[in-house]
């Protein structure tokens, strides 16, 4: 194992020119290559008279290379979750211009110069703030958080006491994305700072990780998103032996999942705790012979004010106690987490607690979860998501969706004020995850978009699905198409067909094309359609068919890709 290096003096201190950093694909890529791409980077940064600059890299080799080149340029980075319009709109206020792989039309997009004059590698300054990252915006709309290197310097120089010495030079592979800040630290700045080489692309799905695992020793970072689905017709056994450690953060990994992992991959996975605002906190390996205990890290403090949970550590912008919004309970072992402390919301100016009206709603017997989301409009109202159950998926199959939604009614009618009742509900059969494995606010407000049909999950393999539709008359594709005799166009039927894919599989994140697509039989207002997939990860693409009792209506398959 070669020796560790602090972030700040990564280039300073430097490696052997032969020193292995990454796999571009099968292609190995040494230390005086990486160096050239930094030096590109650097000289590119160095050029530009703006201070402030938006990444936004696949390749994680490629990130870290206009990373580390934008910091030795004295630049500040900003690190987007997405390259979506929206996203780049809110940026554009910020930022001088953008590096990487952004839309032709962003504007001000730089790529690095192939050659670059010599130059020395200082140390970087731990004072300087030099990056900025988002939240995932699970409360609201997602919050901007400065950082100094010295926050990052000491956070990978933590994982580096705790975990070095077990993984060895395995290589680093990555379902989640660095321009989160748990995949830049995790799949990033640690193996470089550690000499352990990363795979520079993400992975999508879990048979990739098999696959690689069949070729080298490897270190997994992984969000409970991926892990809750493991695929179990993959060979795990015979990778085990090359499975070094699995990490997982983003939330709590259930019992049930963590059983399955060390089921199928043969050992644990080492859950962190922590945010984008306090950077790590703690680690726990949920074991089925008792209560998993959360471990502070090394240089981590906890305690109890009330309930809610404060931390001081090396990893937060000063040396103050930073109030969490979890609950918590200490013990000699560690601690517990209870939840989230109440989420306030304004609703007609009365004061609602979201967690208390989850809580209830709970109680009522159908729900696996629940979360309500604050739902804009002319009158602001609250709608709910919920993952129901078998009694609750019973309650719709017997007597309808309006009667489960009573039912919820019922639950919180006498415990709050009418205005605070959910007035919409959409029943799912998982929440909606970004590639950090986070459920964002507006991704929740997105499923009460009306073009959204409320499919019923009827199976579901590791490659295989099958849905219920029930075409509602409600649905805006009716409108204008046509006026005598409505009917569902196909293009609609195709959304359909991605949207829900993305939802059941790990696809490549680009649509490409459409294949041998065929429309049917026509679909009418008031039917009840069964959409079926099948996944081809081999191919990237995706089966689907559109059928019903008078028949088939639709079939064809779609392609998608790393990139456009």
């Amino acid at each position: 194992m070669v020796s560790f290096l602090h972030v700040a003096e990564l280039l300073a201190a430097g490696r052997p020119g032969d020193h292995l950093v990454a796999w571009q694909g099968n292609t190995p890529v040494l230390y005086r290559e990486f160096l050239s791409k930094v030096g590109g980077w650097r000289a590119t940064f160095e050029a530009q008279a703006g201070s402030k600059w938006a990444l936004y890299f696949d390749d994680s080799l490629e990130f870290s290379a206009a990373l580390l080149g934008a910091w030795h340029a004295g630049k500040m980075v900003y690190l987007p979750g997405d390259n979506l319009p929206a996203t780049l709109a809110s940026l554009r206020i910020d930022v001088d211009g953008f590096a990487g792989d952004f839309p032709t039309d962003t504007g001000n997009v730089l790529h690095p110069v192939d050659c670059f004059p010599e130059c020395t590698w200082a140390p970087l300054a731990l004072d300087t703030l030099v990056l900025t990252v988002y939240t995932s915006g699970s409360n609201g709309a997602p919050s901007a958080i400065p950082k100094y290197l010295r926050q990052l310097d000491a956070e990978v120089a933590t994982l580096a006491q705790r975990w070095d010495s077990d993984l060895g030079d395995a290589t680093v592979l990555a379902t989640v994305s660095h321009q989160h800040i748990y995949g830049l630290l995790f799949h990033v700045l640690w193996p470089l700072a550690s000499g352990r080489p990363l795979l520079a692309m993400r992975l999508p799905y879990l048979e990739s990780v098999v696959a690689e695992l069949t070729l080298r020793p490897a270190v997994l970072i992984a969000s409970p998103a991926h892990l809750k689905r493991l695929p179990v017709g993959l060979d795990w056994k015979s990778v085990q032996h090359n499975l070094r450690a699995v990490f997982s953060s983003g939330g709590p990994l259930p019992e049930e999942a963590a059983r399955q992992c060390h089921a199928l991959m043969g050992g644990t996975p080492t859950e962190i705790y922590g945010s984008s605002e306090t950077g790590g906190i703690a680690w726990r390996q949920n074991q089925s012979n008792g209560t998993a205990y959360w471990t502070p890290l090394p240089g981590v403090s906890v305690r109890l004010e009330g309930e809610a949970l404060q931390v001081r550590s090396p990893h937060l912008p000063d040396k103050t106690w930073f109030q969490s919004a979890d609950k918590a309970q200490l013990h000699h072992k560690g601690f517990v987490l209870l939840g989230r402390a109440d989420r306030l919301v304004k609703i007609e100016e009365k004061r609602i607690s979201l967690t208390a009206l989850e809580r209830s709603l709970m109680a009522s017997g159908y729900l696996d979860s629940v979360a309500l989301v604050l739902l804009p409009g002319e009158r602001v109202g609250l709608g709910g998501i919920a993952i129901l159950n078998e009694k609750g998926w019973a309650k719709i199959q017997l007597h309808g969706k309006q009667a489960l939604n009573q039912a919820l009614h019922a639950c919180l009618v006498g415990q709050v004020e009418t205005i605070a009742i959910p007035r919409r509900w959409r029943y799912v059969w998982a929440l909606p995850v970004n590639s950090q494995g986070k459920t964002a606010q507006s991704a929740l407000v997105e499923l009460f978009d009306p073009r959204d049909p409320q499919a019923q999950l009827m199976a579901r393999e590791p490659l295989r699905a099958h849905l219920r539709i029930p075409v509602s008359a409600r649905l805006p594709y009716f409108e204008g198409h046509f006026h005598q005799m409505p009917i569902l166009p196909g293009v609609a039927q195709v959304e359909w067909a991605i949207a829900y894919g993305k939802k059941l599989f790990s696809l490549p994140p680009h649509f490409l094309r459409l294949e041998t697509i065929k429309f049917q039989r026509v679909i009418s207002p008031g039917d009840v359609v069964d959409l079926y997939f099948v996944f081809l990860p081999e191919r990237s693409s995706l089966e689907f068919k559109l059928q019903s009792a008078e028949g088939q209506h639709a079939a064809g398959r779609i392609v998608f890709g790393a990139r456009p």
